[in-house]
């Protein structure tokens, strides 16, 4: 694919993945079109080199691999990680209130969110429901196209001086959408129910969120900006998915994407990069080709990470948040992410790997440094280079409302990152 056919396709994936369960299936469905099939965690695994295979945790976190080769220990891996979740509000386990005549929803906010921007849009409802199934229990994925309900502002003749004093917003008490008014309430599971084709009284568990039913579309003059939700992170998922698949050719190293969940809250769950996950999938990909007791270390001393998550563009209104020498500029390509203080996982050798495969790709990339005075985010890049022991660095594409319930990029933009990644999984060095 092209520069806008890929720009496209983007939209087309974040748009199938209102939830980090609907991006786990789309990219399956990505995955399985490419000949890759899924692995069970709990049987045993029978591999060989050129096997192409994904792993799924807890419905939300996915791994997929193409086995090189030469066995791990020799060869190593080369992988790409991203992250499948975003700031957003969800539901809580009993939602229904009534206020005033209106009935709402309780929610609650999950990861860093821009409350302000959830305000006056048209929200729906997805997410999986969790059902009985004998004496176990099955998974449904449910999504409402329609917008179901609002978190509407106060009229400015009822707060006269918010432009001056800014918009204060408390979660419990001033993000709770409204979806209906009066007489008696609309019955929640009954709705979910119907529109995932299960019973009600089989429902017993649930993870839902709100979503924006507006499309991801393409904006500006020449349609070279992105206007979309959750493109921080889906927009590197979506990129660390594309390279792997158009990598061509197997190599020595085994090579993959790593798309993990609960990266916006720190990680710390089952399926998150800050768990088992990972390192024994990669313990058991290195074992099925080398049982020596050391093949699992020596394949990770030979593997490298590339952890892809979105980038801070220069924001013009806002230019001075910047390190003067570090703006990063929408449609200018991928950007390198650095702090000493290991925030990110870049260190100059991993920076200078990146520069290579990026000229290999004939792109440039670009450098971004958090101010001095501003607290740094981080990524899942160190955390699993902690976990893992691997190299690693951290880069993402440049965005513009990072973690708004709508986000900015540049079409510009998309094929370039997935350009560099190609190379990367497809060289030995």
């Amino acid at each position: 694919m092209h520069e806008q056919p890929l720009a496209d396709d983007l939209l087309a994936y974040i748009e199938a993945s209102p939830t980090p369960w609907h991006a786990v299936r789309e990219t399956r469905r990505r995955l399985e079109e490419a000949g890759y099939r899924a692995l069970d965690e709990r049987e045993r695994w029978n591999l060989s080199p050129g096997d192409k295979v994904f792993v799924i945790r807890g419905g939300s976190s996915i791994a997929a691999f193409e086995l090189g080769t030469a066995p791990p220990s020799e060869a190593g891996f080369r992988f790409v990680g991203a992250h499948t979740d975003s700031p957003n509000l969800r539901l809580k386990p009993r939602p229904q209130r009534q206020r005033e005549q209106i009935h709402q929803l309780s929610v609650e906010p999950y990861g860093g969110v821009l409350l302000h921007t959830w305000l006056d849009r048209d929200l729906s409802i997805a997410g999986r429901l969790l059902t009985r199934d004998g004496d176990g229990l099955a998974e449904t994925l449910v999504r409402f196209d329609a917008p179901l309900a609002r978190v509407s502002s106060l009229a400015i003749h009822l707060h006269r001086d918010v432009n001056e004093e800014g918009l204060r917003l408390n979660p419990q008490e001033h993000m709770l959408p409204m979806f209906a008014f009066g007489g008696e309430a609309p019955a929640l599971e009954a709705m979910l129910a119907e529109r995932a084709g299960v019973d009600p009284a089989a429902i017993i568990g649930w993870d839902l969120c709100l979503f924006d039913v507006l499309p991801p579309s393409r904006g500006g003059v020449d349609g070279e900006m992105i206007f979309a939700p959750r493109l921080d992170n889906l927009a590197s998922c979506h990129a660390g998915l594309s390279a792997l698949l158009g990598a061509g050719d197997a190599t020595k190293a085994s090579r993959g994407v790593v798309l993990y969940d609960h990266e916006e809250c720190g990680s710390m769950s089952p399926q998150g990069a800050d768990s088992p996950f990972v390192p024994e999938l990669l313990e058991r990909l290195a074992r099925a080709f080398d049982d020596t007791s050391d093949a699992y270390p020596r394949a990770l001393a030979r593997s490298f990470l590339v952890s892809a998550d979105m980038a801070h563009a220069v924001h013009p209104n806002y230019a001075d948040r910047h390190e003067p020498e570090h703006k990063p500029r929408l449609g200018a390509g991928p950007v390198i992410k650095t702090n000493v203080n290991q925030r990110y996982a870049t260190d100059g050798e991993s920076a200078a790997r990146f520069k290579r495969w990026c000229a290999e790709a004939d792109v440039v990339p670009q450098e971004f440094v958090t101010r001095s005075d501003l607290r740094c985010g981080s990524t899942i890049g160190p955390i699993s280079a902690g976990r893992l022991g691997v190299r690693a660095l951290d880069v993402g594409n440049p965005m513009l409302s990072m973690h708004s319930c709508r986000e900015m990029a540049a079409s510009a933009d998309v094929a370039p990152m997935i350009a560099a990644l190609r190379v990367f999984l497809s060289r030995l060095d």
